[in-house]
């Protein structure tokens, strides 16, 4: 069955007196999904956001809610919430008054009213909080009263920007799992911005990678990790070693590349002699040997350890370049100084830049 698409954004540009920030942008939101835009910091990320919300209009384009154009709706009359990074609870209100307000502005049943923020109170464990005042609140008690005042009006679609940004590490990562169960459980279409990647790919249905006001991917945290389309998104999810060469030769549908540094890596898939590559080795994939491995292996000096509790990134200097690798666990058998070779199987290459030769 067809997914249900909620918003859409088509042809969409936005521009700032001369400087384009997005050109030509189409993009579908499904029903019930949660999507993240994710970027670095002028991206267009919270642009895309504040559009949809109605608080800014597009340059050019159409936004859709419902199959209904909403382009240049008033943000009121279209059924989207934001949660803001900062809060903006109303600082003199009690809980209780900050969640209701959007309900008593539209003059809903008081009884209604209880029932409503009653549930959402419990939904995310505040019982006993109602009438305390935002300043009685630590931050995490105060996002989740952010988040059920948007929630409360039972919106079409939540648009979060940054939420959770201002916790603590500790913190943010217990209400990334709260958060993600709270949308599953009621089902709404969250669109959540983040330059966050390890926020996108814990809490994401879909993953929208933006680079400079463009799309340079969109796929489930798997397919953008795992597959990634360019340099770019390699190198912004997570960490990327990334080996340019050309092909030099085919043989039993492999091909072998080699690279700038005057190595050689083999991969799966026939592509044209003399076709420039780039191979994306992740350095979870890496292993490390004493002794020299016959394919996709590389030797190098390990010239510095960075602990992280749980993994150890190691930095391996090889004769013309640097490589990360990265040890889960801390059970190690080299240290810093050692001389290892690395190598990795065909199945941790990925291929960015050419398309596979078909013939035969």
């Amino acid at each position: 069955m067809d997914k249900k698409v909620i918003v859409k954004l088509e042809d969409f540009e936005k521009n700032y007196d001369e400087k384009i920030v997005i050109k030509d942008l189409n993009l579908e939101v499904y029903e019930g999904e949660f999507l993240t835009l994710l970027g670095s910091s002028g991206c267009g990320k919270t642009t895309i956001l504040r559009c949809i919300s109605g608080l800014e209009l597009p340059t050019k384009g159409k936004i859709y809610l419902d199959n209904e154009d909403v382009t240049f709706t008033e943000p009121q009359k279209r059924n989207v919430n934001t949660i803001f990074q900062n809060y903006a609870l109303f600082p003199f209100m009690s809980v209780k008054d900050n969640v209701t307000f959007g309900l008593k502005m539209k003059k809903v049943d008081e009884k209604e009213i209880e029932k409503r923020v009653s549930n959402m109170i419990k939904l995310v464990h505040l019982e006993g909080y109602e009438n305390r005042k935002p300043k009685e609140l630590s931050g995490g008690e105060q996002q989740r009263v952010s988040i059920i005042r948007g929630l409360i009006n039972n919106p079409r679609v939540l648009l979060l920007d940054e939420p959770l940004s201002a916790l603590d590490l500790k913190l943010r990562k217990k209400m990334q799992i709260e958060l993600k169960h709270l949308q599953k459980k009621l089902g709404i279409t969250f669109i959540y911005v983040t330059h966050d990647q390890d926020e996108a790919l814990s809490m994401s249905d879909r993953i929208v990678v933006l680079n400079k006001g463009k799309i340079e991917q969109i796929g489930t945290p798997l397919e953008v990790y795992e597959n990634p389309k360019s340099e770019y998104v390699a190198n912004f999810l997570g960490e990327a070693n990334i080996f340019k060469g050309k092909v030099i030769k085919n043989e039993d549908n492999k091909s072998i590349i080699e690279t700038d540094n005057k190595e050689f890596i083999t991969v799966v898939g026939n592509y044209p002699i003399d076709s420039k590559l780039s191979v994306v080795v992740r350095p979870e994939n890496i292993k490390l040997s004493k002794t020299e491995r016959k394919m996709n292996c590389i030797k190098g000096v390990i010239k510095d350890e960075i602990y992280d509790g749980s993994v150890t990134k190691l930095i391996i200097k090889t004769e013309n370049e640097t490589i990360k690798q990265l040890t889960i666990g801390n059970d190690r058998q080299f240290r810093e100084n050692d001389e290892v070779f690395m190598y990795w199987t065909l199945d941790d290459c990925v291929i960015i830049g050419s398309a596979k030769d078909e013939k035969k």
